[in-house]
Order: structure tokens, then sequence, then C-alpha cells
């Protein structure tokens, strides 16, 4: 079967991707290898901080407000709550890159930030203990995005613009040939004007097939719920959280109907193989322990360990996501190497890639998430 545009991916930014193509009347195939959303990627766990000012650096804040409109755009046209206002709280030293790009993200482009120290850290969320060396700010408007209930979102609105979405569907192999992209897979064959690979951790091997290799590294890693005091804890009274300490950077969120805390840490992790199942929680020492770790430090009433899972990371070398056209396939649109703090940015990404096909012209707020920033082959 023929369509204007191919997605490979279905998960948080091929869905957007898919919803976009098919609104703007483009006749739009999606396949995934996968039931999106599922647990064999980077979209699962329910829920995702999405955070206004930004640490990674100022080049984000356009791209995360435009992704908060539209979320907020998805919201009106389904009639579901996606977004929970709770703000969130970054802690850090005063003086750190992750405090400083923090504060100038939030200067730049005139964001509510409120810089409080330990003393009204503890006052607001007599939860948390901070060391006097460590500062927070806190970002009013900022919060939780519920991630699975987005990608079904976008799921039931693109099949509303007929859209096909075809699910447990691996592709073997992609072609171009005088501008016509063909795509086998283990049960048909399908063509197309235009491409849109956004296949998370599987991006490099399908990249591969167009002569292309990034440097896009999967990783394994962990999150886990815990226990907590809904009066402190709660959703209503508690931010989400994302701290920079001397053991690492770990992110969190408040207990949201009743879940329980949410913690991970977002460095680290180890290299995986995709194709091969990725050890439980638990399997190793540290899964359960390094998280126990943060929480006595900084959140000592909370203990008892509720459940764990895991996730991948695909890590590019600077940790900025790759968002561009193929170097010598106009027609290819590529979403890859999101570093572990893509989610939030789904939506904005969803219409890039759409534009990206449409126009055949790249915006200029993508410019930093060029391939060009690699040598590829």
């Amino acid at each position: 079967m023929t369509y204007d545009v191919i997605v490979v991916g279905a998960g948080s930014m091929g869905m957007a991707a898919g919803y976009f193509l098919s609104n703007s009347g483009k006749k739009t195939l999606l396949l995934d290898s996968f039931n999106p959303p599922h647990n064999n990627g980077s979209h699962h766990g329910e829920t995702r901080i999405i955070r206004h000012v930004y640490a990674e650096g100022e080049q984000y804040v356009p791209f995360v407000l435009k992704a908060q409109e539209l979320w907020n755009d998805l919201e009106r046209e389904t009639g579901k709550q996606l977004f929970i206002k709770t703000g969130v709280l970054n802690v850090g030293n005063k003086n750190s890159d992750f405090i400083q790009n923090t504060v100038s993200s939030a200067n730049k482009y005139s964001l509510p930030l409120e810089i409080i120290d330990t003393i009204e850290v503890h006052k607001r969320w007599p939860g948390i203990t901070l060391s006097n060396d460590l500062i927070g700010c806190f970002e009013p408007t900022s919060g939780v995005l519920k991630c699975e209930k987005s990608i079904k979102a976008y799921q039931e609105l693109a099949t509303l613009n007929g859209a096909t979405i075809l699910t447990n569907t691996k592709v073997k192999e992609i072609s171009i040939h005088d501008d016509k992209v063909t795509i086998k897979t283990d049960q048909k064959t399908f063509y197309s004007e235009a491409l849109v690979i956004s296949a998370g951790a599987w991006a490099k091997q399908l990249l591969s097939m167009l002569d292309l290799e990034l440097p896009l590294s999967p990783v394994r890693k962990t999150f886990a719920w815990f226990n907590a005091n809904e009066q402190v804890y709660g959703h209503n009274h508690f931010p989400a959280f994302a701290f920079e300490t001397l053991q690492g950077l770990y992110y969190g969120f408040p207990s949201i109907d009743g879940s329980g805390l949410k913690v991970g840490r977002h460095d680290g992790g180890d290299e995986i193989n995709p194709d091969e199942a990725i050890r439980r929680f638990g399997a190793l020492a540290g899964d359960e322990g390094d998280l126990v770790h943060f929480l006595s430090h900084y959140i000592p009433d909370i203990r008892q360990l509720k459940y764990g899972k895991t996730c991948m990371y695909t890590l590019t070398p600077d940790e900025k996501f790759i968002v561009d056209l193929h170097p010598k396939y106009s027609n290819v649109a590529i979403a890859a190497g999101f570093s572990g703090h893509g989610f939030k940015f789904s939506s904005a990404i969803g219409q890039t890639l759409s534009n990206l096909i449409i126009s055949g012209k790249r915006e200029k707020d993508i410019a930093p998430f060029s391939i060009n920033r690699f040598n590829t082959k």
C-alpha cells in the first residue's frame, strides 16, 4: 500500500507526528514494533516532568514553551487532564551550572522563578531536608505530564484523522530510490513519498539502512515508587523536583492519586542492546540502594519501596536532541537521541517533524539539534 508519509516508531515523538501529519491532510501510516504506549522504550512510567526554565540550556526554552501550548491544546481537544501544575523545585549549589542556567533561562525569557534558601524550602515542604550549601529554584507554573495518557490522546486523534496505526510490526528494511520510500516489515511492504524515523533506542540501526551512522547509545535506567504520607507528599502539596547532588542528578514526582513518591536518577546507566531483554528493577544491587541513599539525605521520611521499573535512555554524546532532515534525503525527517529529557517536548517535536516533511525546511529553533554537529558517514 502507498501513503503520503510513513512514521517508523509510534511512541512519544512518532505518535505526535502522526497526529500533526494526519491533521494536515496527509495519508499517514504509523508502524511500531510494539503496541504504544508500552514498556519497551522511554515513555512509560505514568508521569514526566515538564520544566519551563531549563538547566540544560537556554536554547530549549522556546521549544518547551511551545510544547506546553500544544499540551494545553491537546487537553482542550480531548477533554482529558494531561498536565498537573504541581510546580517544579530545582535544587543545587548556587554556583553550579545547573542552578546558574536555571536562573539565566528564567531571566532571559521572563519566566516566573522563586529563588529560596534551605530554611524556606523546609518551611514550604517539610518533607525535604537540605544542607546549607544548596538553594531551591521553584517554578510555580511547571509540573507533571501524564505521559502514557498523552500518547493515547494523540493516538485517538490521529485515528480520527484517518491515520493507520499498525502495532507489533517490525521494520526489516528501508530503502529510498528516486525519492520514493519502500518499507519492508515482517508482514507487508509499504510505500510512501516521505518518511519519519522516531524509533527511540532502535533509531541507530534503522538509520544505518539509509547510510547514516549516528552516535546513539541506549542505556538501562531505573525508577521507583515509595510509600508516602499523602498529607505531605500528595500532588496538591508537594512539587515535582530535580536535585543536583554530589552523588548525581535525581528527579522525582509527588504522589499522584495515592501512587506514592516516584524517584529516579538521571545520570549514569549501563549501555545495552535494545533487542535484548532489559534486566528488571532489582536485578542489579544498586537499583534500590541508590535511590534509597538519595532519599535518606534529602527526603528522609520516605523509606519503604512499593515497586520499581526500568526504561531506556538513548544518549547522544552531548545529550542534546537530534531533530533534523536526513543529510542525503530531504524527504526523511529524524527525531532521536533524546537523552532522558525529551518527553516534555514531544508535542512540539511532533509538530516540527510534520513541518519538516510538509515544507522540507529546517526551522530556526531546531538548529541546535542538527545532525551536522556529528561526523557522520
